[in-house]
């Protein structure tokens, strides 16, 4: 029997096997089910890729379907479950979510790739740092599919070094208005609003002097230009500033303090690229097959590769259980999600090294052969990997002084 707080349906506190009964009913009248998913060698498309690449009608496309999905799911109570109340959620802990989300996962549904960034990182920091009008305005729209956010951290001249930023936000009443550059944003030319920082006091030593703001990214004066990769996609951009105004209702946390805010953004986007490490999102079954197919499955050296890629996939896999842990029990993201993120990157590397030693020539002349060629565009894609969510040395240099107490890294002179 469940138990009700409200007599509001959308903010009953009801048991996971109720909520189960309640999702499995929607799924069944809105959904088909997803049949058994199989890899045969040879069938289907063969490409792989790490960085997800997609063409702009693709993308719009894709954002139509996925908002349609969101917005369903929304409606019928399904979209925010451990929301507060208060801005659109439901209320309910993280198991009713992970079981929302096993459940969906047995449907075919339009992917939400295009949430990700606002969903995983702006979201939670707005409901952290935002005032109560930006909290109302945003959360439930966010999560019902309404609009894309994007994070927009990195400058051409200050990538992994954040606090080292030059766009500039000058107060000018109740506005701030905003001139510089951004780059490496995802989903930007799709976005509706960003989470954007700006150096407000550049008197003040540089991670003090930093704000946050949510900006509307159709605001005159925002430019997004699409980013060509080695992949030959485009699936990031670099959005130009002019005279941008913001209005300081939409500032998060308090002027000078976006550092803080800027950490909070930062450590969810590392729970929502690490969470992935496992073996680099490849499918173990498929690897044991190209090796097959290869001729390779005797060679003592590559068996040795995949061993140690699966071993560290599985020891990734336990470490995002135990940051996923603490997150579920209401404590901080910490450092496990540095070394997911480390993991994801490191298995990429580990990935790429079986590769060449497996398919030789056939990683970079296209062969026509199934299977071959295609994993190219997965070994392009790992060097951007190595960028997003914090650098490979900037994760170490965390892991080693803000959990192994070592010396801070020398500052260069």
């Amino acid at each position: 029997m469940s138990e009700t707080t409200s007599a509001d349906p959308t903010t009953a506190t009801i048991s996971v096997e109720d909520l189960e009964a309640e999702a499995t009913a929607f799924l069944e009248a809105n959904a088909e089910r997803r049949a058994e998913a199989r890899f045969e060698w040879g069938q289907g498309s063969d490409r792989v890729s790490l960085i997800r690449e997609s063409t702009p009608e693709e993308d719009l496309r894709e954002l139509a379907e996925a908002r349609a999905w969101s917005q369903k799911v929304f409606d019928a109570g399904f979209g925010w479950l451990t929301g507060p109340p208060a801005y659109g959620g439901r209320g309910l802990s993280g198991d009713h979510a992970r079981r929302w989300h096993e459940l969906e996962g047995h449907y075919v549904v339009p992917p939400q790739f295009v949430f990700g960034v606002g969903l995983g990182m702006v979201a939670p920091t707005i409901l952290s740092h935002g005032n109560d009008e930006v909290k109302q305005r945003y959360l439930a729209a966010m999560h019902r599919g309404d609009l894309v956010g994007c994070q927009l951290f990195s400058e051409p001249g200050a990538g992994s070094d954040l606090a080292g930023l030059g766009t500039r936000a000058v107060r000018d009443g109740d506005e701030w208005v905003v001139n510089g550059q951004k780059v490496w944003t995802s989903y930007a030319h799709l976005a509706d609003i960003g989470e954007i920082i700006c150096r407000t006091d550049p008197h003040l030593p540089k991670h003090k002097g930093l704000t946050a703001f949510l900006v509307d990214m159709h605001a005159p004066g925002v430019e997004v230009r699409p980013l060509r990769q080695m992949t030959g996609g485009s699936s990031f951009n670099e959005v130009f500033f002019t005279d941008v105004r913001i209005p300081d209702s939409h500032r998060l946390g308090e002027v000078n303090g976006g550092w803080g805010v800027a950490l909070t953004t930062l450590m969810n986007e590392r729970a929502a690229i690490g969470v992935g490490a496992g073996s680099a999102g490849v499918r173990e079954r498929r690897l044991f097959e190209l090796v097959r197919h290869m001729g390779k499955a005797d060679d003592p050296l590559v068996r040795q590769q995949v061993a140690q890629l699966v071993v560290n996939g599985r020891v990734a896999g336990y470490t995002n259980l135990r940051a996923m842990a603490k997150v579920a029990a209401g404590q901080a993201p910490g450092p496990e999600l540095s070394l997911a993120k480390m993991s994801l990157t490191k298995n990429a590397l580990l990935l790429g090294d079986l590769l060449s030693s497996v398919l030789g020539p056939q990683l970079v002349a296209d062969t026509g052969r199934w299977g071959t060629y295609a994993w190219g565009e997965f070994v392009l894609g790992v060097p951007g990997m190595r960028v997003a969510g914090g650098t490979d040395e900037v994760l170490r240099n965390i892991v080693g002084e803000r959990v192994l107490g070592l010396p801070k890294e020398p500052a260069p002179r």
